[in-house]
């Protein structure tokens, strides 16, 4: 192995390096333990619908940017904008279920590529100002680790430490809800204020997650680790441990690599590490991996 991707890996390349890569093993992290309550709720779909309801949202931030101060890369704005556009992405959904006949994914699917539509159309707008900063704006789209500043990754890992810390306040609250919302609603259980605290929690990894994975792929990082620890694991709070770690080691891993190799985008190495350690999951765990369909089969 390459000497330059052990020291990365290690965080002894150089401070800024480090805290880059720290950065991203902590959202990966915050994804994985969000992720895990999402899978079992069975909102997966809604975490894509947030993800593409962002861009517009960061673009609209951007030009707030260009006009306030002449430049548009602030990055505690263009979270907040990203925030705000997938807030509203999921209020339309809930809107359009509620109020419709359409079905809960009909509402998704046309509130993500109408979201992502307008952002498209605002991006190319942006690509014509006569400003700096526009070309990088693509980075939010399959993520950038590489070109982080110090004070973007300390963002990025102060909110993830942020989720993860409000993940297990609420954790035993989350796992009835996922296991039995009827239940929890008959003992009293305030189950529509936890589905909107989850989907908070859910919007702020999306949101911080756009500079390191990209809008397309962060749901990516949500789902693919919860999926693999449920091969490891029929009890929750390993479930929820195993998540986190396992979205830790696939962000740290790709972010490792697309330091070592800035023209890969740090999004799809970091799916495609994630994917490696699904197919390890699916191959080896012993709770609903080949293992244990293999010793079903033989009693």
């Amino acid at each position: 192995m390459d000497t330059g991707f052990i020291d990365i890996l290690l965080l002894r390349a150089g401070y800024n390096s480090a805290v880059v890569v720290a950065g991203a093993a902590l959202l990966g992290l915050a994804a994985g333990t969000i992720g895990a309550f999402v899978l079992l709720r069975k909102r997966v779909l809604i975490s894509d619908a947030i993800s593409h309801a962002t861009l517009p949202g960061v673009a609209l931030a951007f030009l707030l940017g260009v006009a306030l101060t002449g430049g548009g890369r602030h990055f505690g704005l263009l979270l907040v904008g990203a925030g705000v556009s997938g807030a509203l992405g999921v209020l339309l959904v809930q809107a359009i279920r509620d109020h419709t006949r359409l079905p809960e994914d009909s509402a998704i699917a046309t509130v993500l590529s109408l979201f992502f539509g307008v952002g498209v159309v605002l991006l190319s707008h942006i690509q014509t100002l006569p400003v700096g900063g526009q070309a990088g704006m693509n980075s939010f789209l399959l993520g950038s680790a590489a070109t982080m500043s110090l004070d973007e990754a300390w963002l990025v890992g102060g909110a993830a430490l942020a989720v993860v810390g409000l993940a297990a306040l609420l954790a035993k609250e989350f796992g009835l809800v996922c296991f039995d919302a009827g239940y929890a609603a008959a003992l009293g259980w305030p189950v529509r204020r936890l589905d909107l605290a989850l989907l908070v929690l859910l919007l702020a990894v999306v949101a911080i997650g756009l500079k390191t994975v990209g809008l397309i792929l962060v749901v990516a990082l949500v789902t693919i680790p919860p999926v693999a620890a449920r091969f490891w694991t029929e009890r929750l709070g390993a479930m929820v441990v195993l998540a986190g770690v396992l979205g830790a080691l696939a962000a740290w891993l790709g972010a490792a690599a697309s330091s070592l190799l800035p023209r890969l985008p740090t999004g799809g190495v970091i799916v495609l590490v994630a994917a490696g350690l699904l197919a390890l999951s699916l191959l080896c765990g012993p709770a609903r991996g080949l293992p244990a369909r293999w010793r079903r089969r033989s009693v």
